[in-house]
């Protein structure tokens, strides 16, 4: 049986655009750039790629005042970080959107590294099984743009050199208890990326990290630990927000 997918639900459209109109004014061309991975004991032949926020905070600040009077939300006078919070009913296609809100940034903006945290394995497999269905969905959506995506895997951490180095869309799907300690793997120096932590191959890519279910990993170890992933935005997709430290949108 063949899965078939509505593209042209407006309220889900319109909460994809409450999202990518933070960026409104964002040029195209400048939205990645290189970077040397600068590996310990190795010759620095391999360059990273990473997203890059050309806007300020003052006009991101001015895109959401905008954003939220469309949408009949309490303006901020300040943004909470480069936090901001999307809030949908359970049913409305909440991993839709945001597997969706990925190609359009990267349509719109050239934005290319992405992480998306989850609070349980279960959630992670249901993100990683919503990936595999939609892709051939958003392939003919988006002119078959090349996107990998790949769930973690604290035996196979190499394969975060790729989500570093590779020009294509990169998403990875991590559960928060993979890296919420200090003594997770991903925090600790590894023979197998010569000595780097594999948290570094991450941060230095500046992804927009979308956290699901955001009410599930609001203790400050969990929140300190997404903060530490360096993220160039951190965008929350949940049904209901128990502590609002984040500057909802929609």
């Amino acid at each position: 049986m063949k899965l078939t997918f509505e593209s042209n639900l407006q309220f889900q459209l319109d909460a994809i655009q409450s999202i990518t109109d933070l960026f409104e004014g964002q040029p195209l061309e400048e939205s990645i750039m290189e970077f040397h991975l600068n590996e310990k004991n190795a010759l620095n032949l391999i360059n990273g790629i990473s997203n890059n926020l050309i806007l300020s905070e003052e006009q991101v600040l001015a895109n959401l005042q905008s954003i939220q009077q469309a949408n009949d939300v309490a303006v901020s006078d300040a943004l909470q970080g480069m936090n901001f919070s999307v809030e949908m009913e359970t049913g409305t296609g909440k991993t839709y959107v945001y597997l969706r809100t990925i190609y359009e940034l990267n349509k719109l903006y050239g934005f290319k590294k992405f992480v998306i945290v989850v609070p349980s394995v279960a959630i992670r497999e249901g993100v990683l099984k919503n990936l595999e269905i939609t892709h051939e969905h958003f392939q003919t959506l988006y002119d078959n743009v090349p996107l990998n995506f790949q769930v973690y895997d604290s035996t196979k951490v190499s394969t975060l050199r790729g989500f570093a180095t590779t020009n294509n869309i990169e998403v990875m799907v991590i559960n928060i208890d993979s890296f919420a300690k200090d003594e997770n793997i991903i925090n600790k120096p590894n023979d197998k990326l010569n000595g780097q932590r594999p948290v570094e191959f991450i941060q230095t890519t500046q992804p927009i990290v979308i956290v699901d279910e955001p009410q599930n990993m609001e203790t400050k170890k969990r929140v300190a630990a997404i903060d530490n992933l360096n993220a160039l935005c951190t965008l929350r997709y949940s049904a209901t927000h128990r502590i609002c430290t984040t500057s909802p949108i929609a």
